[in-house]
């Protein structure tokens, strides 16, 4: 049976690439993370990386914004740059053979945009169209909210930023943000698929080796909250957020965090999916979620549903969130969980693309990749007792609730 390769290597710069060839794949693909996300927003221009994420794709290099993207569709390559909460990450897909010369080109735009003034307004443009189109989606501007009410800033941020502070920008403050940021130090550009890791090694040398390291830019946390907060709209259905404190991946706990989260919301047999939709009607949409930074993570959970249910919609979910804390998992529901778990991620790992993110971001997280044995073996090692114990662990005196809609709720202290 075909199996693995895995690489890894250092520049002096501070850029660390990883490769992961798959045998079984024709394609390959590469996540490139550069430490210049939301977080390293200036205070007053939240925004600046989700601008700059569309931006450096006007152009770049010898090429025009229309030859840049010629250029990357003859080469039969699927591409995003995006900006990220901690991350502005790159990344890109295509036929093995091709790899390399998608990395080229993709490198002048991380190197050499254009950034060119004829461009700039158009692009903010499109990033307040996007803000405004959070407000047509209750749900959506719910969980941007109950993410700035619940984790410290910088790291509830939105990439997308705030009407005021996208409307501060200027084309030289995005630029200046650009060189300030957009480096190889604390970078990670992860490749898997149909590799060649030598060629690949070359290649990212000539392009980014040279690059002259950057000192990591200092954070300055600020206060979360508030823990009870209602936003009045007036909507036909009001939304609800829950969040509270998990511990996030590099602790040994996280496997026993994502259990807790997936039985508690996370498919459609999941306790809130039950409780909350099934038996009572109270929404047709409940789920929770586990969501991580390096250093604070959350089980975050939400529901949509009438005026009239509201009240009791959030009851319940308290309510189910109390039994899960006080009486722990059952064997059956553990079971169920890690079927699903598992299979998500091997479904997903059979993508080069979804490889490469993988294991970028766990050598972002846990400074290591992970091999699916691993994570099957730990999620094997998972036991009705050890979640149970780790549930009765949780905060819930540190929860966040957040409400949106014509009137506010009744919460608990």
């Amino acid at each position: 049976m075909s199996t693995t390769e895995s690489y890894q290597h250092r520049f002096p710069n501070g850029l660390t690439v990883v490769g992961e060839r798959m045998p079984s794949v024709k394609s390959a693909a590469f996540s490139l993370l550069l430490p210049a996300g939301a977080i390293y927003d200036p205070p007053e221009r939240l925004g600046t990386a989700g601008v700059l994420a569309e931006w450096m794709l006007r152009g770049a290099g010898d090429r025009d914004s229309r030859s840049l993207i010629e250029a990357l569709d003859r080469l039969g390559a699927t591409y995003r740059v995006s900006a990220q909460s901690v991350h502005l990450g790159l990344t890109a897909a295509t036929l093995g053979r091709h790899l390399i010369a998608v990395l080229r080109i993709l490198v002048d735009v991380v190197r050499r945009p254009h950034l060119r003034d004829d461009d700039f307004e158009s692009v903010r443009a499109l990033a307040a169209q996007s803000l405004r189109s959070l407000e047509d989606d209750p749900g959506a501007k719910l969980m941007v909210e109950l993410r700035r009410r619940h984790f410290r800033d910088p790291w509830g941020r939105h990439p997308l930023g705030t009407p005021e502070g996208v409307a501060a920008l200027t084309p030289e403050s995005v630029r200046q943000f650009h060189g300030a940021h957009v480096h190889s130090s604390g970078a990670i550009l992860a490749a898997a698929g149909d590799i060649d890791w030598t060629a690949l090694v070359d290649a990212v040398a000539e392009l980014l080796g040279d690059a002259p390291p950057c000192p990591e830019p200092t954070l300055r946390p600020g206060p979360a909250g508030p823990a009870r907060d209602h936003i009045a709209k007036a909507t036909e259905q009001v939304q609800i957020g829950l969040a509270l404190p998990m511990v996030p991946l590099p602790h040994p706990d996280s496997y026993q965090a994502r259990a807790a989260a997936a039985i508690l919301g996370g498919y459609s047999s999941a306790r809130l999916f039950t409780e909350v939709r099934e038996k009572r009607g109270l929404c047709y949409s409940v789920a929770a979620a586990y969501e991580s930074f390096r250093d604070e993570a959350a089980l975050v959970c939400h529901a949509g549903t009438s005026s009239d249910r509201a009240q009791q919609t959030l009851d319940v979910m308290l309510a189910e969130l109390n039994r899960l804390c006080d009486r722990g998992v059952a064997a059956d529901e553990l079971e169920t969980m890690r079927a699903g778990l598992k299979s998500s991620w091997i479904m997903q790992q059979e993508s080069s693309l979804a490889r490469s993110s993988q294991i970028a971001s766990d050598l972002y997280y846990l400074g290591r990749v992970r091999t699916l044995d691993e994570i099957s073996a730990a999620l094997d090692a998972l036991t009705p007792q050890s979640v149970s114990r780790y549930c009765g662990s949780l905060r819930r005196d540190q929860m966040t609730i957040l409400s949106l809609g014509p009137r506010a709720l009744v919460c608990p202290e």
